[in-house]
């Protein structure tokens, strides 16, 4: 794929994640946490370290399993800070356990995908940039999900993150038109 998005360069990890899973549309509540607490844990850093530790995150918060998560307690905290693996910072580890907790919430009130795709009508936005830049880092969109995750009791989801996140989850496609991957999931609904 030569007139793939630049963002992904010629990392293989980074070149597979761009042609199988950034901008597909998921629907599972489940794995939308996940990748919603990966984009929490990738601010101020480069996509590529949390890929790289994306199965040490996996082993160390139980398989992001949210049920298991919302109940970890101080020394669930003091094992995460201690865990080479990961991305050891207090504020992320602890934004990633009350993120379950909402999650728990918001799944038995409506659905964690429900909640999440009723902002784009339950389809994916179909941007067209030409360039990365043209690619916003931030929507009146995800400002407002931002704000409404937030008020669900969310930390670490911020509007630059929450664009960030829409982006992986499909919630928008914005692979660049010259991408042959803005049109395989412009199909995808």
């Amino acid at each position: 794929m030569t007139d793939r998005c630049p963002w992904c360069g010629d990392d293989p990890l980074y070149v597979a994640y761009h042609d199988t899973e950034w901008g597909v549309p998921e629907r599972d509540g489940r794995a939308l946490w996940e990748k919603l607490v990966l984009d929490g844990f990738q601010a101020g850093l480069a996509w590529i370290t949390i890929l790289r530790k994306r199965e040490a995150f996996r082993a160390a918060f139980a398989g992001f399993d949210p049920a298991r998560v919302a109940r970890f307690d101080a020394a669930d905290e003091a094992r995460l800070l201690a865990d080479p693996g990961i991305v050891r910072h207090g504020g992320k580890i602890r934004a990633a356990i009350r993120g379950a907790q909402a999650w728990e919430r918001i799944e038995e009130r409506e659905g964690f995908a429900d909640f999440l795709w009723r902002y784009t009508d339950g389809q994916p936005i179909r941007n067209r940039f030409a360039s990365m830049a043209e690619v916003p880092a931030q929507t009146p969109l995800s400002q407002r999900i931002s704000k409404d995750l937030k008020a669900e009791g969310f930390t670490f989801v911020g509007p630059t993150i929450v664009y960030a996140f829409m982006q992986a989850v499909g919630m928008v496609n914005d692979h660049v038109v010259t991408c042959p991957r803005h049109a395989a999931v412009a199909k995808l609904v």
